[in-house]
């Protein structure tokens, strides 16, 4: 999917990529509670609802991302259950 964005300068219609999203591994079919991360972004980590995708959407600089992430998959190794996002 591309976006459009005006620069600025006048320039306009230049095609930026948009975020690629994935499914958490923790998300079904069955309408629980499911999460699509996109993390490929330089600057941003963004987070929504996979039920509600035009929905809002959190927003996480990296090192935010990353902390939360590391303390999920620990929390959850010592309950023996393994994080949806590595």
């Amino acid at each position: 999917m591309l976006r459009t964005r005006r620069q600025s300068c006048g320039v306009s219609g230049l095609a930026l990529p948009g975020p690629t999203w994935r499914t958490s591994s923790r998300s079904t079919n069955t309408g629980g509670n499911c999460v699509e991360v996109a993390d490929d972004l330089a600057d941003r980590v963004l987070v929504r609802d996979s039920k509600d995708r035009p929905g809002p959407v959190l927003t996480f600089g990296p090192t935010a991302w990353t902390a939360f992430v590391t303390e999920v998959s620990r929390v959850r190794q010592r309950s023996g259950e393994r994080a949806g996002f590595p």
